[in-house]
């Protein structure tokens, strides 16, 4: 291999475990600061918006199953790297992939994808973190749930696009990075 293939293949090694390892910070202060776990988890899927622009192909793949692993085995709360690893972390990747088809059908395709990783969330607190509440009570919160986060998504969705605009027309030029 010569030596420039090399050093720019070590360089990327290098930029995407900094990203894992800044996910993982970010995962860490959402799970010591629970108000904010929701916001870590999806500023930390920000490094794999980072590693699709500037390496595409595996790298935010591995960015995002090495940043969920970690997570999940050295939070001591597991909020955000579940949500992390259900949504917030894959959705940016494969955001890239959904956009490429009509508008119309990237936006089902998105509900479908938000829709199935809500429901899995809900399951899963349902059956790990509910402890001695009535059967009424847990319906309502999870109709409460289910409809804020309807809402929130294509907040978070445009958002997101927007970021990425800014990103490539302001910030890229200014980085540097290639």
């Amino acid at each position: 291999m010569p030596k420039n293939r090399s050093s720019q293949a070590t360089k990327r090694l290098t930029v995407c475990a900094m990203l894992s390892a800044l996910g993982v910070i970010l995962l860490w202060i959402g799970s010591m600061i629970e108000v904010v776990d929701i916001s870590m988890a999806v500023i930390a899927s920000l490094f794999c918006v980072f590693a699709v622009i500037e390496y595409g192909g595996s790298a935010p793949w591995l960015i995002f199953a090495v940043t969920g692993l970690l997570s999940l085995l050295l939070l001591p709360q597991k909020t955000p790297a579940v949500m992390y690893l259900l949504f917030f972390g894959y959705y940016p990747i494969i955001k890239e992939k959904l956009e490429k088809r009509s508008r119309t059908v990237a936006w089902v395709l998105k509900e479908l994808v938000f829709n199935v990783a809500l429901v899995a969330m809900i399951l899963l607190s349902h059956f790990f973190m509910t402890v001695g509440e009535t059967a009424d009570s847990l319906l309502l919160l999870y109709v409460a749930f289910a409809v804020l986060a309807e809402i929130a998504f294509p907040v978070y969705d445009v958002a997101l696009t927007r970021l990425i605009s800014f990103y490539l027309y302001r910030l890229r030029s200014r980085l540097r990075i290639k």
